[in-house]
């Protein structure tokens, strides 16, 4: 009976261990093994006269277009009514192969007022080296709705002149990648910490041997491969399954100042600090009433007796209310629940607690890096 309750004690340990434990996969990325953007300028056409109109671009674009097909026109024939100028974007995942497929974004960048039921014609995608690696063409779909009335009125659901191609685009090239011909693998912290880092660095050590692992510096960890490359694909599947536990964060306060969102990590804390919060409210209103001369009578606010001379005078209440200051004291160590208590029991709003939170770290007081985004 003792021993099956040491057993069972051993695996609850276990499964705490592993309960809070990350996969690596999910604290680190592969140097090398990224996602490439793509970009395009194409044309929609198909439109039900939501296209660019006159714009000189379209024209342009829809001359070249049709010149290729030994076909001379000019922009004064032309009309872009139904079609518009587009610009299309993709993102080009690791490893892709040539005849794979990708999906696609489409943005007009014209006077479009919708892209629903467009097609988009032959686009060539290129990266960032100005290499072609992908086509795109396809019919839209689009989740706007764009309606305008003959008076100038209109409605619009959503963005109607942003639409999507799934699986509108093929790979023609593949992005050379390191991973076959490096000796080494390189692991990059998402959150950059040195104590991450040492902690990645032994439990790859721990499981594939002394020395396999070095951290370079707080982002970076090199993992030595295995030399057959037959074997690299079945080694980093490996590696990433192993379990590891972070090191704490740093104490850091977060505050969008935009939106008044807070976010107050559990490290956080404060040196002894007494903290008084009031409001001063100054409230003013202006009138305007309407008198008469002295040969008249005034019957109400907004009209005189007849044969009366009508004036105005600025009628002006100035009030001020001032909420007693409320005090609270924050004593040595203070922890994450009784800041948000303490604060929480004034009563104070978002902007208020940015404001206490402030002058926590003007006055030397708050034991955390106060980001404002």
């Amino acid at each position: 009976m003792k021993k099956l309750t040491i057993l069972i004690f051993l695996l609850f340990n276990l499964f705490l261990q592993s309960a809070f434990a990350d996969r690596l996969k999910d604290l680190v990325s592969i140097a090398g093994i990224r996602t490439n953007q793509l970009l395009g300028y194409g044309i929609v056409i198909g439109l039900n006269g939501t296209g660019d109109s006159t714009t000189n671009l379209t024209l342009q674009s829809i001359q070249s277009l049709i010149s290729q097909f030994d076909i001379v026109v000019s922009t004064s024939d032309l009309t872009a009514k139904n079609a518009a100028a587009v610009m299309v974007t993709a993102d080009l995942p690791a490893f892709s192969k040539p005849g794979q497929t990708l999906d696609v974004t489409v943005s007009a960048i014209g006077k479009a007022k919708s892209l629903r039921g467009g097609t988009l014609l032959m686009t060539p995608l290129k990266g960032a080296d100005g290499e072609l690696y992908a086509i795109a063409q396809g019919n839209l779909a689009v989740g706007g709705l764009g309606v305008e009335g003959a008076d100038g009125s209109s409605v619009s659901v959503n963005i109607p002149t942003v639409g999507r191609i799934p699986k509108g685009a093929t790979v023609e090239k593949m992005v050379e990648s390191p991973f076959i011909r490096s000796n080494n693998l390189v692991l990059n912290l998402h959150q950059g910490d040195f104590s991450t880092a040492n902690i990645v660095s032994e439990k790859i050590n721990e499981i594939f041997g002394p020395e396999v692992a070095v951290p370079l510096d707080a982002t970076s960890i090199k993992v030595r491969a295995p030399e057959d490359p037959a074997q690299k694909v079945s080694f980093v599947s490996l590696l990433e399954n192993i379990e590891v536990e972070p090191a704490r964060p740093k104490a850091r306060v977060v505050v969008n100042a935009r939106t008044g969102t807070i976010v107050i990590g559990g490290d956080v804390k404060v040196t002894p600090t007494a903290v008084t919060h009031g409001k001063l409210t100054v409230s003013i209103q202006e009138d305007t009433a309407v008198v008469s001369e002295a040969q008249g009578a005034m019957q109400n606010a907004n009209s005189t007796v007849a044969g009366t001379a009508a004036t105005t005078a600025q009628d002006t209440q100035i009030g001020v209310e001032e909420e007693n200051a409320r005090a609270f004291v924050f004593d040595t160590g203070t922890s994450l629940s009784e800041i948000v208590d303490a604060i929480n029991n004034v009563g104070a709003s978002a902007a208020d607690l940015v404001a206490i939170l402030e002058a926590l770290r003007e006055a030397g007081s708050l034991r955390a890096e106060l980001i404002i985004i």
